[in-house]
């Protein structure tokens, strides 16, 4: 077994061993189901895109999500073609399926529930207020923590899903912040130059 999946058993083994009980079986099992499509991060970026306090903050997510979604699924799961945790045959001894949720046909590399989680919540803590952003953050937190509980993905994937996912906020926040009112100002003035 190779260093990185070594790494991973380590991990599971944690859980297993410390972690898993009747109590928190349910409550991950809310939690993780709660990033299911991204449905809670969509619902947030409407509820933000619909007050003209935190519209910005809402494109933001909604960009991050687009990116999460092109990326994380259409070019880095068909890339690294990683199989899931339970359909691995390199365990050291046998992998235990706690069962708390159906099994995703999905590829598992990286995290989709944790990438989205982190590229929406990303641009909520840089652009609302503490009350929104900290929040977010811990769901999205609680939400990666959950993907290696229920063991449909491996720590790894959970890992590189935190890393993607905060790329992915963080441009998307530089392209509404930034970019967008840079072309809006150079349309403006091409459009005020023809007027003249």
């Amino acid at each position: 077994m190779d260093i990185i999946h070594s790494f991973d058993w380590k991990v599971f083994q944690l859980f297993e061993n410390y972690l898993w009980n009747p109590v928190l079986n349910v409550i991950m099992t809310v939690i993780t189901t709660l990033g299911d499509g991204g449905i809670i991060w969509i619902a947030c970026a409407i509820c933000l895109l619909i007050t003209k306090k935190y519209r910005k903050v809402g494109a933001m997510v909604a960009v991050a999500l687009i990116f999460s979604l092109i990326f994380t699924d259409g070019v880095f799961k068909p890339i690294f073609h990683r199989v899931r945790p339970f359909n691995f045959d390199g365990w050291p001894s046998e992998f235990i399926f706690p069962e708390l949720v159906s099994k995703p046909s999905s590829l598992s590399f990286p995290s989709g529930h944790t990438s989205s989680s982190f590229a929406a919540a990303i641009p909520m803590l840089l652009g609302c207020k503490k009350q929104i952003g900290i929040p977010a953050i811990v769901l999205a937190f609680l939400i990666a923590v959950s993907r290696i509980y229920v063991h449909v993905h491996y720590p790894t994937d959970v890992v590189f899903g935190v890393v993607f996912g905060a790329v992915y906020g963080l441009a998307a926040y530089f392209i509404v912040t930034k970019l967008v009112p840079i072309i809006a100002e150079k349309i403006k003035a091409k459009k005020a130059a023809k007027a003249e």
